[in-house]
């Protein structure tokens, strides 16, 4: 039987029994849906009454685009060692640590018009029992990523036909600035590679999800 969307909705349910919170990742390459997925997850279980889903996204952990260039990295933008993989660690740990605390605990977001992490842009309440987290490389093996993955309850997988994948990442790049055939190159170039990388990892989610249940974005 193929999996739905309430399908989804009713696995993401099942991850807490509405006293300990759980935290549900979304891996998936560059383009995949990740971020639509979670969106529409989140908004749907929070319209079962108070909101008790919150979403905190990866790319908050972003280095900011001067440490990128310290580092010589700015032309890999993207890559597993343009993030700050021990911090998200580190995040994840503490919301799993303070789920009963009375404190609310700040995520840094991601702002794509300027392609830069801002500190405690995401809050996420103490009456947060599910945490949503989505991004490239929740299922990575290597380095602190590894951490990242053992504090996660499950990881799904997102994984779109290419074509769509790659069209939908150009697009993306086309809105936040860059010209066509710049936006072509760095799909091609730069975010290829990142998602090869990610497309090896698909094999250690706990679900693959197809895309007859993903929302449209």
């Amino acid at each position: 039987m193929a999996v739905t969307f309430d399908d989804l909705l009713a696995r993401a349910r099942a991850l807490t029994d509405g006293r300990r919170r759980a935290l549900l990742g979304i891996a998936g390459a560059p383009g995949a849906g990740k971020t639509t997925l979670a969106g529409h997850l989140v908004r749907a279980l929070n319209a079962d009454g108070a909101p008790w889903v919150a979403h905190v996204p990866m790319d908050g952990f972003h280095l900011a685009d001067v440490e990128l260039d310290r580092l010589g990295r700015r032309d890999r933008k993207g890559a597993p060692d343009t993030f700050d993989a021990a911090g998200y660690a580190a995040l994840l740990h503490r919301l799993r640590a303070e789920a009963d605390g009375p404190d609310t605990v700040y995520a840094p977001g991601f702002e794509r018009v300027l392609e830069q992490p801002l500190a405690g842009a995401v809050p996420v309440e103490p009456s947060a029992r599910l945490v949503v987290t989505e991004g490239n490389y929740l299922l990575l093996g290597t380095g602190a990523w590894a951490r990242v993955r053992a504090e996660l309850d499950e990881v799904w997988f997102c994984g779109p036909a290419e074509s769509e994948r790659i069209a939908r990442l150009v697009a993306r790049h086309e809105e936040f600035g860059k010209a066509h055939e710049e936006a072509v190159a760095w799909v091609l170039g730069t975010d290829q590679r990142n998602a090869d990388l990610v497309a090896g990892t698909r094999h250690r989610a706990d679900l693959v999800v197809p895309a007859s249940a993903m929302p449209v974005p």
